[in-house]
């Protein structure tokens, strides 16, 4: 952090900062703040899908034994499904 204070709480850390904003609202500042332009690029995107409760579990469990993620798992499972029905097709 630089070495000047930020500029509503007056902190000298981000410790401070955070313990600053733990006890105020910033409604009560809004309008000692500045506006600022920021770039976002967002890369990926989460989609979830209703999956049945028992092939869940199923999923879980051989996640588990393989010392990965359900998630992670059902999306090497995914990939691997894709990229076959890509080359049968």
């Amino acid at each position: 952090m630089k070495r000047d204070k930020s500029s509503i709480s007056k902190a000298n850390s981000y410790k401070e900062i955070g313990d600053f904003w733990d006890s105020h609202d910033l409604s009560d500042y809004w309008d000692k703040g500045k506006e600022v332009e920021i770039d976002i690029d967002i890369k990926s995107e989460i989609t979830l899908y209703a999956v049945e409760k028992d092939l869940s579990d199923k999923l879980q469990s051989i996640a588990q034994k393989q010392g990965v993620s359900a998630d992670t798992l059902l999306n090497l499972w995914l990939q691997e499904k894709i990229s076959h029905n890509i080359k049968m097709n």
